[in-house]
């Protein structure tokens, strides 16, 4: 349990309600449900697992509870997805066929399918596209014809070539033009969760492969408003590295005639809970219109007196000529379940069009 006033930990929401939850959808989906081989084989040291580690176990635990032939026991086990109440409880049912299910990929593919819809599957399509590239990517392509958007997005979600907390896959890691065509379907798609995830794809891309991304993109240009949504977002590492051919895509040049007349973070020493403001005056000193995208970059310190970056953006503005523009920003600096900030000075970027044009700092004390 979590000390009062502490951030929940994420692994939490894999916590007793939860498993009491599964449990009581097992028992309600199958009369061979066993409830009390569930918790058992979860084990004493459940507590310690990490969130993607309770995912496994849950996965294991279902196996054990559900004596029956697979093809019985995955139909059980979708149905169950019908009667949890969050999402990593819906994942927890997809590891189930990830771990049991990769000898009959074709009944698993299509559970994963009815899945993803109560917990995405993106985490367990992957040994599918291990085990069975061919298979899995056939039908990855068909849910990217879905009528459902979790469905499709799976489609997406699931070939990222770097999905956080997910497997490599060397395949598509390597070779990009494995999953096109799946983008190419997605590319204007009405649903803006599928659109995020597309994005996403495509800027995973960019890190291993970003002519090949900046090729099809430049390909996408003058389509649909969510196509050029798509692109905005997928072009984000690129556009922060100050790619040439990236900016261009949104209308920016590398080389931007600007005086940034003030630049200020404030307050100057914070606590956890504190408000961190950032604020900056930026004026054209030349004869056209300039598109600027205008982001920060929050140095955290560290332990052994090491920082680590992490940009935010902060606007991206079309500046006449002689024109001068304000932006302000703040946000909030706490604790997260993925991030922990910790004592000491931390640095403040300003990045316009990928290149830095002033800086400031503040401390943050314990």
């Amino acid at each position: 349990m979590n000390d009062i006033g502490q951030t929940p930990l994420l692994k939490d929401l894999l916590g007793p309600a939860a498993l009491a939850r599964i449990a009581q959808a097992g028992e309600q989906s199958s009369p061979h449900f066993d409830p009390i081989r569930f918790h058992g084989a979860l084990g004493d040291e459940f507590a310690q697992l990490s969130i993607m580690e309770r995912v496994g176990r849950i996965g294991d635990a279902l196996h054990a509870a559900l004596p029956l032939p697979y093809e019985q026991a995955v139909a059980v086990v979708c149905q169950m997805g019908r009667a949890v109440d969050q999402g990593f409880q819906g994942i927890s049912l997809s590891a189930y066929v990830a771990r049991h299910g990769l000898e009959h990929p074709e009944r698993s593919l299509t559970a994963l399918a009815d899945l993803t819809r109560f917990g995405s599957s993106e985490f367990a399509v992957r040994p599918f596209l291990i085990r069975h590239p061919d298979v899995a990517l056939s039908y990855l392509r068909r849910f990217a014809d879905d009528k459902d958007d979790h469905v499709r997005r799976l489609a997406s979600e699931g070939t990222r070539p770097r999905l956080p907390w997910a497997a490599r896959i060397p395949a598509l890691t390597d070779d990009p033009a494995l999953a096109a065509p799946i983008l190419e379907r997605l590319k204007a798609d009405i649903s803006p969760y599928v659109r995020k995830s597309v994005a996403n794809h495509l800027n995973d891309i960019t890190y291993r492969h970003p002519d090949w991304a900046l090729t099809l993109m430049e390909g996408w240009q003058g389509g649909a408003a969510p196509t050029a949504w798509i692109i905005r977002h997928a072009l984000r590492s690129l556009i922060k590295a100050g790619h040439p051919r990236a900016l261009a895509l949104v209308g920016a040049a590398d080389r931007v005639c600007i005086a940034v007349a003030a630049f200020q973070v404030a307050p100057t020493v914070l606590r956890l809970g504190d408000r961190l403001c950032i604020g900056v005056e930026i004026v054209s000193t030349g004869q056209q219109d300039q598109r600027l995208v205008v982001d920060y970059r929050l140095h955290y310190a560290r332990p052994g007196g090491k920082a680590a970056g992490k940009v935010f953006k902060l606007k991206n503005v079309d500046l006449p000529p002689g024109r001068r523009v304000k932006l302000e920003i703040s946000q909030v600096i706490r604790d997260f379940s993925t991030r922990r900030h910790y004592p000491g000075r931390h640095r403040v970027e300003l990045i316009i069009n990928g290149a830095v044009w002033a800086e400031g700092d503040f401390t943050l004390l314990t």
